[in-house]
């Protein structure tokens, strides 16, 4: 059967990241058995002979009707496939997926029928938020970092902005690469409804979400910068754990260098 990806250099390539992305996430030991999702907007890629592809699947509700998501594309990984078998062979691990046009409901376009990812509500509600507000972002994860999942067990870094502030603190890049800091959703089950409604709040002033004793989100441009935020925040992480470890509270940047190098990178304040 002919693929998807077949002379189309831009998708093809796009695809590729993903399963780039899929395969940090593996190594780094974020990405448990089936842990974690990403889907990724390729709208911008669709040609008309996309459009004109019958489903292979049935239409299946969303769980939620989303105005800006009509007519969009989206690859997105499967529900119960794991990164390390997307990072290898991305479309029998993951699906390209149309919304239809009562924007409550999708169809499998291509290339094999696999079921996209069980979060799938919170990342099509995270997409069509981005959509209304004119981002260009196309990129959202989520994956499970483990020195991030384990300070949401400290309900003092719960409080808003707290984890934001001693993230940056440890490292002058984490504050110019994660501007906006972390967001942070007190634990909803996961897969719910709810939880995509939470996520959608802090995203209206973070780029990435925290998910209470459960794993992380981030959006962005595209689907290597949307894992770089992470990796930042997780080895800002690492270096107060390792401090913790060795037995003392590491110092941190004082609030007079974080508005230095705020005013030195043009950040947000």
């Amino acid at each position: 059967m002919k693929s998807i990806l077949e002379n189309r250099p831009a998708l093809a390539k796009q695809v590729d990241e993903i399963a780039e992305v899929a395969g940090y996430l593996w190594q780094k030991g974020w990405a448990e058995r089936n842990g974690g999702n990403i889907t990724v907007n390729i709208t911008g890629m669709i040609d008309d002979e996309i459009r004109q592809m019958p489903a292979i699947s049935k239409k299946t509700p969303i769980g939620k009707t989303l105005p800006n998501l009509k007519g969009c594309y989206f690859y997105c990984k499967g529900t119960n496939k794991r990164m390390r078998d997307l990072a290898r062979r991305p479309m029998e691990n993951g699906s390209v997926i149309r919304i239809c046009d009562d924007c409550a409901s999708y169809e499998i376009i291509a290339d094999q029928a696999v079921k996209p990812t069980s979060e799938l509500p919170a990342h099509l509600s995270m997409h069509d938020y981005l959509i209304s507000n004119g981002s260009g972002y196309k990129a959202a994860i989520h994956t499970h970092p483990i020195d991030l999942v384990a300070m949401t067990h400290n309900p003092a870094f719960l409080k808003k902005d707290v984890l934001s502030h001693l993230l940056w603190s440890m490292i002058p890049e984490t504050k110019a690469f994660c501007p906006k800091g972390l967001g942070i959703v007190p634990y909803k089950l996961p897969s719910s409804i709810e939880l995509a409604d939470a996520t959608l709040e802090q995203l209206k002033e973070y780029d990435v979400v925290m998910w209470e004793k459960h794993g992380v989100c981030s959006v962005s441009e595209n689907v290597m910068e949307a894992f770089d935020m992470i990796d930042t925040l997780s080895k800002s992480a690492q270096i107060y754990l390792t401090a913790k470890s060795m037995g003392f509270e590491p110092d941190g940047m004082t609030d007079e260098q974080m508005k230095e190098m705020t005013v030195a990178f043009n950040l947000p304040k």
